[in-house]
């Protein structure tokens, strides 16, 4: 599903991502952590085709970014640590922008837009523009137009930021249901209780490198994933 061989993307003298490889199946959940400027936000938007980087290859079911950006894109969906949408528009109208460009369906839209709405209590929210959301409610709505088109590959930014407790237990329900149908989502996250418990896989960046990858069980071994983390940040939790 996703394929990230040696990505290195540098910033004049620093380098923010080094050779950075790893890959992701269909089914998995990846959590990707890491202290503030360690790699991830930067990882992220390299594999959305918004960030260019130096050398390395990324390739999203099997389409290479760099190559064929537009069928990359068609086929994941990008939910940033900061969503930045149209204030000007209501959330309806948002929603049926980016439907439009998906070319999802009228029906299908329409029977997605009324599913997640409801899920997320925001039905009657809709027809409020977007500038009166508060930051949790465009959360809440760049979620569904990730979920719109049905992708099979998710990428999330800190997704949790913002959430009340419903609002975060909703999002790990559809990130389940998601994986169970065969998608693939890949997230980063500092609450790193979540990742342990809602995640299959873990990679794990310091200043730039991935210094662990692999299965939550492995990677964490006898240990918490917040143990590990900081052993490996060598410092004391």
């Amino acid at each position: 599903m996703l394929q990230i061989n040696h990505l290195t993307k540098t910033y004049g003298d620093k380098t923010a991502v080094d050779d950075l490889s790893l890959s992701i199946e269909g089914g998995q959940i990846c959590a990707f952590i890491g202290h503030n400027g360690a790699g991830k936000t930067t990882t992220l938007r390299a594999v959305t085709g918004i960030l260019p980087f130096d050398r390395g290859e990324i390739t999203v079911c099997g389409k290479d970014i760099v190559r064929a950006p537009l069928e990359c894109k068609k086929e994941m969906a990008y939910i940033p640590d900061n969503p930045d949408l149209y204030d000007y528009m209501t959330g309806h109208k948002y929603l049926q922008f980016v439907a439009d460009i998906y070319a999802v369906p009228t029906d299908v839209r329409q029977k997605n837009i009324s599913f997640y709405a409801e899920k997320f209590g925001m039905t009657g929210d809709l027809s409020l523009p977007i500038a009166a959301y508060s930051h949790g409610m465009k959360q809440k709505l760049s979620i569904i137009a990730a979920w719109i088109h049905s992708p099979k590959l998710i990428l999330m930014d800190e997704p949790f930021v913002g959430l009340d407790p419903r609002a975060a237990h909703t999002v790990k329900e559809m990130m389940r249901d998601f994986c169970a149908h065969g998608g693939a989502i890949f997230f980063s996250t500092h609450v790193l209780e979540v990742a342990e418990k809602l995640c299959g896989r873990v990679a794990i960046i310091r200043g730039g490198k991935l210094v662990r990858f692999g299965r939550m069980e492995e990677v964490r071994g006898d240990e918490s994933l917040e143990e590990v983390f900081f052993e490996l940040s060598g410092e004391d939790a």
